[in-house]
């Protein structure tokens, strides 16, 4: 949770709380959180709300089983709404749908963002137990290997039809990849940069 204060008299009790998926960056849902339900939040670590119609604190799931797990919570500039992002356990809507917007939440493309996080971290904070710190420690040249092994890897992989084999050769160069970009001082958004500069002179 960041720095800021929520002004839960500003809103009368009562604070907006915008629910994101994790790891694919989907909005969710819309609930309310009171100051008890927040800390039941941070406390049991799902998402509760304080449902306006039953006038309780209300966890998400805890009649379906379809709880959202708490990954990290977030304050808006003026104090007066939260972000929750979380790792849902099933549907959310009520409906049976992904999302209360009736949208499909299948992409697990955002964990990418949640990966580059923890490989930053392990660069700036080292452990001896830590594998990624260690291939910091041994310097760029041999991140650099680590990417051509994974890439000669995948090759071998493509050629047979394999499928876990190949999946698992395909996380190993991407990690590697992203330790490389981390190890060089780039983001990944500077590569998507080139590839939205490239894709809009097409």
């Amino acid at each position: 949770m960041n720095n800021r204060t929520i002004d839960f008299a500003k809103m009368n009790g009562q604070v907006p709380a915008i629910v994101q998926d994790a790891q694919s960056g989907k909005v969710l849902m819309q609930g309310y959180m009171t100051e008890e339900a927040l800390a039941k939040t941070k406390e049991t670590g799902k998402v509760t709300f304080f449902s306006r119609s039953k006038n309780r604190l209300w966890t998400k799931g805890e009649t379906s089983g379809n709880f959202m797990e708490l990954v990290s919570i977030t304050v808006d500039c003026d104090g007066d709404s939260i972000l929750v992002k979380a790792n849902p356990c099933g549907p959310v809507c009520h409906t049976g749908a992904d999302t209360c917007w009736d949208e499909t939440n299948s992409s697990k493309t955002g964990f990418i963002d949640q990966l580059r996080s923890i490989i930053k971290d392990r660069k700036n904070n080292p452990s001896d137990k830590s594998y990624t710190a260690s291939l910091f420690a041994k310097g760029i040249n041999k991140v650099a290997q680590k990417v051509g092994e994974e890439a000669v890897e995948i090759v071998i992989e493509a050629k047979d039809d394999n499928k876990d084999l190949f999946l698992g050769e395909a996380a190993d160069l991407l990690y590697h990849y992203l330790v490389l970009l981390e190890a060089k001082g780039y983001e990944l958004d500077e590569v998507m940069e080139v590839l939205i500069a490239r894709h809009k002179k097409k």
